[in-house]
C-alpha cells in the first residue's frame, strides 16, 4: 500500500494564486516575444517573388541569416500554394515524394497549413497569415502557464526559443492542448474522472496535431487509477484501491477523440491519409535531423550505400524500440514513486516519457524544444540543467543553420561551425538523461496543483 500521506488537507486552487497584473504581463511579454520571432522568420519573406509566389532571396538567406521556416518552405512541394484540402485526394510515390494535398504531419495540423493558405499568393503572405493563426495559441498557452506557475510562466513568454521556433512549424496548437489538459486537471470543475475524461479529450486533440500528446494518456490514466493524491478523489463507489472505470474511461476519451477526428479523412480518402504515416516512418536518418543516432551511430558505419542501408534499417528497429522501453521504464518508476509516497506523479512522468521520445527518436528537430519548455514551467527543473539546455538548444538552433550554409558555400567556417551542431546535440542528449532522471527518480517540485491538487508551495 502507499505511504501514508502528510500533505494538507486539500483546498480548491483558484486562479487568485497568480496576481491579475503578473497574468498581463505575462501574456503581453508574451505577445512581444513572438512578434519579435515573427520578425525574425520575415527576413526569409518578401518580394520579389518567382512564378510559384516562392521570394527569390530565400534560399540565400535561410541559413545565412537563420531565418529559416518550414511554414514558408512548405509553401510549396504540398499543393498548399494550390489550395487543396490535405489528404483527401493524395497520396504518396514510390520515391517517397507526397503529391496531392497530403502533408506529413497529422490531420489537424494538415488542416491548419490548409487555412493559413486561405488568400495568400506567395510565401510571404503565407507565413504572415499562419503566424496570426498560430499566435493565439502561443498566448493562450502563456495564460495557462502563468495561472498555474505563477512568475516562472517567464521561461515561455521569454524564451529564446519562442523566438525561434514559434512560426518554425505549426507547434504552438499542440503545446496549447498539452498544457490545457495540465490547466483542466489543476483548474477545471468536477471531480477526478470529468476532469481527466475533458483533458484526454484535449491531448486527443493534440494527437491529432503531432502525435507526442499521446504520450501523457498513460500516466493520466494512472494518475485517475490511485484515486488522484493519495487517493483522495476515489469515488464513493468503487471498492478498493484503485479506480479502474476511471482510468479507463480517460483512455477511451482519448482514443475515440483521436478516432473521431482521423475518421472522415481516412474515409474520404484513405491512401492520402495513411501517406503521411509512410512518410515519416520513411524518413531517412540524415543531417537534418539532428539526433544522437546520425552523430553518435552513423560514424560507426562505412561510407558507402550497403554500409549506410545496413545503419539506416539498424535505427528503424532500434529507435522505435527504445523509445517504447524508455517510456515504459519511466511510467515503471513512476508507479514505485506512487507506492512510496502515494501519489502518481502524472505531470513528472509525462515529461520523462518526453525525454525518451526526444533523446531516441531517429528525428530531433529544433523546434521539439517548444514541447519540452512548459515542463521547465511546471516542474522545477534546476536552474543549472535550464540554462546548459537553452545553452544547447541556441547552439543548434542558430549554429545548424549557419553550418549548412557554409557547407553549401564551401567556405572555412564549417570545421568550427560542426562543434556548435555537436555541443547543441550532445548538449541536449546529456540534459534529456539527466531530465529523465529527475522526473522518475527524484520527486521533483511540482509549480502546480495539477499534481497535488493543494497550493504549489505547498509541494515539496
Amino acid at each position: 500500500m502507499p505511504a501514508t500521506s502528510t500533505a494538507p488537507s486539500d483546498r480548491r486552487v483558484t486562479g487568485t494564486r497568480t496576481g491579475k497584473a503578473l497574468l498581463v504581463l505575462i501574456v503581453v511579454l508574451c505577445g512581444v516575444t513572438l512578434a519579435l520571432g515573427y520578425s525574425n522568420k520575415a527576413r526569409c519573406a518578401g518580394p520579389p517573388y518567382d512564378s510559384a509566389g516562392r521570394s527569390l532571396a530565400f534560399g540565400a538567406l535561410k541559413n545565412r541569416d537563420v531565418c529559416y521556416s518550414d511554414i514558408q518552405f512548405l509553401w510549396l512541394g504540398r499543393d498548399i500554394d494550390e489550395h487543396v484540402f490535405p489528404y483527401v485526394h493524395g497520396g504518396i510515390t514510390a520515391g517517397g515524394q507526397l503529391f496531392g494535398g497530403t502533408v506529413e504531419y497529422p490531420v489537424l495540423t494538415g488542416v491548419l497549413m490548409w487555412a493559413g493558405a486561405i488568400g495568400a499568393h506567395d510565401d510571404a503572405a503565407y507565413l504572415a497569415h499562419s503566424a496570426l493563426l498560430l499566435a493565439g495559441f502561443g498566448l493562450i498557452t502563456a495564460w495557462m502557464l502563468g495561472w498555474l506557475s505563477g512568475v516562472r510562466a517567464l521561461l515561455w513568454s521569454l524564451g529564446p526559443p519562442l523566438v525561434l521556433y514559434a512560426f518554425h512549424n505549426w507547434d504552438l496548437p499542440v503545446v496549447a492542448t498539452t498544457v490545457g489538459a495540465v490547466f483542466v486537471m489543476a483548474a477545471g470543475r468536477g471531480g477526478l474522472r470529468t476532469r481527466s475524461v475533458i483533458a484526454a479529450v484535449l491531448l486527443g486533440i493534440g494527437v491529432c496535431l503531432k502525435l507526442y500528446p499521446g504520450l501523457l494518456v498513460a500516466p493520466l490514466a494512472l494518475y485517475v487509477l490511485v484515486g488522484g493524491t493519495d487517493g483522495r478523489e476515489l469515488p464513493a463507489s468503487v471498492r478498493g484501491r484503485y479506480d479502474v472505470r476511471g482510468a479507463l474511461a480517460a483512455v477511451a476519451a482519448a482514443v475515440a477523440t483521436t478516432v473521431a477526428i482521423n475518421l472522415p479523412f481516412a474515409v474520404a480518402g484513405a491512401r492520402g491519409w495513411w501517406a503521411s504515416f509512410t512518410f515519416q516512418s520513411d524518413r531517412a536518418v540524415d543531417i537534418t535531423t539532428n539526433s544522437i543516432w546520425y552523430w553518435g551511430l552513423r560514424p560507426l558505419f562505412a561510407d558507402t550505400p550497403s554500409a549506410q542501408a545496413s545503419f539506416q534499417h539498424v535505427v528503424d528497429i532500434a529507435s522505435p524500440l527504445l523509445v517504447i522501453l524508455g517510456c515504459l521504464l519511466a511510467l515503471a518508476l513512476g508507479w514505485h514513486r506512487f507506492r512510496r509516497e502515494g501519489s502518481y506523479p502524472w505531470i513528472a512522468v509525462g515529461g520523462a516519457m518526453l525525454c525518451a521520445f526526444l533523446l531516441l527518436h531517429k528525428v530531433d528537430s529544433p523546434q521539439y524544444m517548444l514541447w519540452l519548455l512548459p515542463f521547465f514551467v511546471l516542474v522545477r527543473v534546476p536552474w543549472p540543467v535550464v540554462t546548459v539546455y537553452l545553452l544547447a538548444d541556441l547552439s543548434l538552433g542558430i549554429g545548424l543553420f549557419r553550418y549548412f550554409d557554409a557547407l553549401q558555400r564551401g567556405n572555412g567556417h564549417a570545421t568550427g561551425l560542426e562543434q556548435l551542431v555537436w555541443f547543441g546535440v550532445w548538449g541536449r542528449a546529456a540534459c534529456l538523461v539527466i531530465l529523465f532522471v529527475l522526473f522518475t527518480v527524484r520527486r521533483p517540485a511540482v509549480t502546480t496543483a495539477a499534481w497535488s491538487r493543494e497550493p504549489a508551495a505547498s509541494v515539496t
